[in-house]
């Protein structure tokens, strides 16, 4: 016996919990934390490409399309209305529309929402009501002429974004800024050998720069609250490779600060408590450390061709790993160093386990092998 899922469509916001702007993070750690109602979920993106839309199918009612840079909620699509695994009951404004009991229907569609613009499909400011199963339709069959049928079926509902200007809003358009984004890392400008400069949503919000060697464990605390998680540091096979002599004595008791909802790791100095190293992670989907933090939206920040450019030159997270590095230092590419994550995970299968780290003056690339940069190590 499955539970009613009850969901409230709010127009040009989301459906229930599901927030239009809230990130691919969130919602699948949402989802996991209701596995009662979501039993299944699908994950679908573009293997070739860092800023693929991603798709969660969650079954049998649910698509939510996400967007590429940012992956954030562009769309939600609830279909089959009438499956009972689970049952599903909509609602507008605490009036129900749909369930077991009551079929929606475009009658019922123009009752509470009111009149809109003639068309295949209802369309109102932030949602659309469609009569067929599939809403992308065949390219191969001519549209179906306009009905006027009271009693058709509604088939599927889409909640979107309201556009500003009126126009429709693409698929593949970023979302816009809005509410649910509030506190949430917008840009990370890296400045090689000195840190990061944090910039946080609302726009206009003050910035936050962490440095390498000055600050603290407390500063990272006061500034970006507690972290998610904290660990020592185990793992210094890296050592073996330092050229500037360090031992392992030298990293006793050095601890992380891990800021998965910022996308960010922090290694602090056990000696001091200092920041040493700043971790950012472009959750690449189908790599390893794929949903373990969310996207930071990094970018790297080179030398200003003068004192008076006010927009020095950048390179972002989503750029192949190969411009990235002529970037940072134009010639040959340095030696690469082979890294599988899955080696100390017995049973973990993955299509590309391997990366690359590519390790220059002051900073580091871990790249797939298709080119895609997943990590950015300052140190």
């Amino acid at each position: 016996m499955f539970s009613t899922l009850e969901l409230e469509i709010r127009p040009g916001f989301g459906l229930e919990f599901f927030e239009i702007g809230t990130s691919l993070w969130n919602v699948l750690d949402l989802v996991r934390g209701m596995q009662h109602f979501f039993p299944q979920v699908d994950v679908k993106y573009d293997p070739d490409s860092p800023t693929t839309p991603i798709i969660l199918h969650i079954r049998p009612h649910l698509d939510l399309l996400f967007s590429g840079y940012q992956q954030r909620l562009h769309t939600v699509s609830v279909k089959k209305l009438r499956d009972p695994h689970p049952p599903l009951t909509l609602k507008y404004k605490g009036a129900v529309l749909s369930s077991r009991e009551e079929v929606l229907r475009r009658v019922g569609v123009s009752r509470m929402f009111g009149p809109t613009y003639p068309g295949d499909d209802l369309r109102y400011p932030g949602v659309s009501f469609s009569f067929e199963e599939d809403a992308r339709g065949d390219s191969l069959k001519s549209p179906a002429p306009y009905s006027d049928d009271r009693q058709q079926e509604v088939k599927r509902v889409v909640i979107m974004q309201k556009s500003v200007d009126g126009e429709a809003r693409d698929a593949l358009d970023e979302v816009t800024e809005c509410p649910a984004m509030a506190g949430e890392l917008s840009r990370a400008i890296i400045k090689v050998h000195e840190g990061v400069i944090l910039h946080f949503y609302p726009t206009g919000s003050a910035s936050i720069g962490v440095l390498l060697g000055s600050s603290t464990a407390q500063d990272l605390t006061c500034d970006l609250g507690p972290p998610l998680r904290v660990h020592y540091k185990e793992d210094d096979r890296m050592t073996i490779h330092s050229r500037s002599g360090t031992t392992e004595s030298d990293t006793d008791g050095d601890y992380f600060y891990n800021y998965q909802q910022h996308g960010m790791d922090f290694l602090i100095s056990g000696a001091t408590h200092t920041v040493k190293k700043i971790v950012l992670h472009s959750n690449v989907p189908g790599t390893p450390l794929f949903q373990r933090y969310k996207r930071c939206p990094w970018e790297i920040e080179g030398r200003p061709e003068d004192d008076e450019d006010e927009t020095p030159p950048r390179k972002r997270f989503y750029e192949r790993v190969e411009e990235i590095q002529h970037f940072i230092a134009p010639g040959e590419a340095p030696p690469s160093m082979i890294l599988n994550r899955t080696d100390d995970e017995d049973g973990l299968r993955l299509p590309s386990p391997t990366t690359r780290l590519f390790g220059y003056d002051g900073i580091i690339l871990e790249a797939t092998e298709s080119a895609q940069v997943v990590a950015v190590m300052l140190v």
